[in-house]
């Protein structure tokens, strides 16, 4: 028996879609995982990403915003309720649109590496 072919990972993982076949949706809502793949059946219950996806998403957003406030601050001294209305929707925008997709990557992950749960012998 061969190996199963899987699909690229940014495909999985930016695209939202099925670890295995990379078509089916991946969520049925925003962050909710759909039961399972509806082109390959693949079952998602196996899924628990756990904590991941947010500890990467405060590393990634916290850094572009704080280098992007620190810019603006040293170059052109604005404000601080300016600083609010800048960044304040622009963190949260990051924050809710890299949510998903490192969800979904982190998903593959899980699922290519066979990784569950810590297991004693």
């Amino acid at each position: 028996m061969g190996k199963v072919q899987l699909a690229p990972l940014w495909q999985a993982g930016l695209r939202c879609r099925c670890p295995r076949c990379g078509q089916g949706k991946l969520f049925q809502a925003y962050l909710k995982f759909a039961e399972r793949c509806s082109v390959c059946g693949l079952d998602f219950r196996f899924a628990d990403s756990g904590d991941g996806p947010a500890v990467f998403v405060i590393m990634i957003a916290g850094a572009f915003i704080v280098a992007c406030a620190m810019f603006v601050e040293i170059n052109f001294q604005p404000p601080y309720w300016l600083h609010a209305v800048l960044w304040l929707p622009l963190t949260l925008g990051t924050c809710l649109s890299l949510l998903p997709v490192l969800k979904a990557t982190l998903f593959a992950l899980q699922f290519r590496n066979d990784a569950g749960e810590g297991r004693m012998k």
